[in-house]
């Protein structure tokens, strides 16, 4: 029988993306025990949730951007490549100016959190993240997605947006982490669904 071997879900390895602060407000330390902790206001998550959805759907990362003007000048690159790459570096210039969003789909709101056992917060931390996707959704030109049944045959849209997935996994230390991801899913299928085998993927099968 094997040994124990805790691994955690969604490792994460070096972080090189570039931040900005939004603020020094409505965060705070103090001491428990002898203990420092982080206390973190309701405002602090609704501030960052509404300004991460923003930005994943008007912003791409200066590393991203460096890779497609790259290929402008990459003599191996062909018409259609530097094509494509030009297009794609327009739009994100449109993009930028955050009135209009990189994609007409701006998907279904996911939130994964890493709070540490020693984060405070005034409780109920998913209703201040819905807050922050209500906030952007309803205040800025982005899509609403979620569709709400009615009865068996009939749905409404939200109009917000809402609801979010959002998964908050505890964890140690004084830090609270946060992965926005605003996932497109294309159209509602409602047809049929066929399960297939790994075969498919075989060209030799």
């Amino acid at each position: 029988m094997s040994a124990f071997a805790y691994q955690p879900m969604f490792p994460t390895g070096e972080v090189s993306t570039p931040y900005r602060k939004l603020t020094s407000d409505h965060v705070s330390t103090i001491d428990a025990r002898g203990k420092t902790v982080l206390k973190v206001d309701r405002e602090a998550l609704v501030r960052l949730t509404a300004e991460g959805f923003r930005d994943a759907s008007h912003l791409l990362r200066p590393g991203h951007l460096q890779q497609l003007a790259k290929i402008l000048d990459d003599p191996e690159a062909s018409d259609n490549d530097r094509f494509v790459a030009r297009e794609l570096l327009k739009n994100a210039n449109i993009a930028a100016g955050l009135v209009l969003p990189m994609c007409q789909d701006t998907g279904t709101a996911i939130i994964m959190g890493k709070k540490g056992q020693y984060v405070w917060t005034d409780g109920e931390d998913e209703s201040a993240l819905s807050e922050g996707v209500f906030r952007t959704f309803t205040e800025t030109n982005l899509r609403y997605s979620q569709m709400a049944p009615l009865n068996m045959y009939d749905e409404v849209n939200t109009g917000t947006n809402l609801p979010a997935q959002i998964d908050l996994y505890a964890v140690d230390g004084d830090e609270y982490h946060f992965l926005f991801i605003a996932k497109g899913g294309g159209s509602a299928n409602k047809s049929f669904l066929f399960q297939e085998t790994k075969a498919l993927l075989n060209p030799e099968s």
